[in-house]
């Protein structure tokens, strides 16, 4: 990992040179919850300035980092940082609270994330990403590998829901899957059970013989529902 985001920083300087202000380390790499074949390294360019020649700049250095299997960076201004934290609150918040500054000025340590949209946002993700859960796990019911991996691939992101759920709540929510879903199970009568099943298979503590994909997937979303009507329930 610090191999390929050394090669990343020394890249992204190339191609921007005097434009490039700060590159951001942030996610499950920071948090210490990474896996290697499930998480992603996830980046954060700030440039004075995102014009089309930016864009065209960054062509070959995205080519490269997808080609590894990471996403896109996201390049950013910095007046699009100071500007957005309204829209992008939980991004932000999470931002701020685990990053790691690769190179240039620390842009987000003092950033102030506006509110204002806040349960909003985490309500929108969830119902968003259960209706996207339910579409691709339609196309999979009968293929029991894709229906576990597709299950597996989707933790990540609702435990990064749950815990901003949580925050709404009024916790001090960890960042840790399994701290999370913990917390998730005392604050809103979560059963963690199917969840724990997954994270157990990603880290090779069950195989995937030994679970049946259509009735997890069952009680999977009957958890993930506990928790939209929590956010659901919460003054607007």
């Amino acid at each position: 990992m610090e191999r390929v985001l050394k090669q990343l920083v020394e890249r992204l300087t190339k191609a921007y040179q005097d434009r490039l202000v700060s590159v951001v380390l942030y996610g499950s790499a920071v948090a210490g919850d990474h896996h290697g074949r499930f998480s992603d390294l996830n980046i954060l360019a700030v440039l004075r300035e995102v014009t089309p020649r930016e864009l065209g700049e960054s062509a070959g250095v995205f080519r490269w980092w997808r080609g590894l299997g990471y996403p896109a960076p996201l390049l950013l201004s910095l007046e699009e940082i100071r500007g957005s934290t309204d829209c992008f609150p939980i991004e932000f918040h999470d931002i701020r609270e685990r990053h790691r500054t690769l190179f240039g000025e620390d842009v987000v340590s003092d950033l102030e994330v506006d509110r204002s949209f806040y349960r909003a946002q985490v309500e929108h993700e969830l119902r968003a990403k259960l209706l996207r859960l339910r579409q691709k796990a339609a196309g999979v019911m009968n293929e029991k590998d894709l229906l576990l991996a597709l299950l597996a691939d989707s933790v990540s992101t609702f435990s990064v829901l749950f815990r901003h759920a949580l925050l709404l709540h009024g916790a001090e929510a960890a960042f840790g899957k399994r701290q999370v879903l913990e917390q998730a199970t005392s604050r809103f009568g979560f059963d963690p059970a199917p969840f724990r099943a997954l994270l157990d298979l990603r880290e090779k503590k069950v195989k995937p013989r030994e679970l049946q994909p259509v009735p997890l997937l069952s009680e999977y979303l009957k958890q993930i529902q506990v928790v939209v009507d929590a956010v659901d329930r919460l003054e607007k």
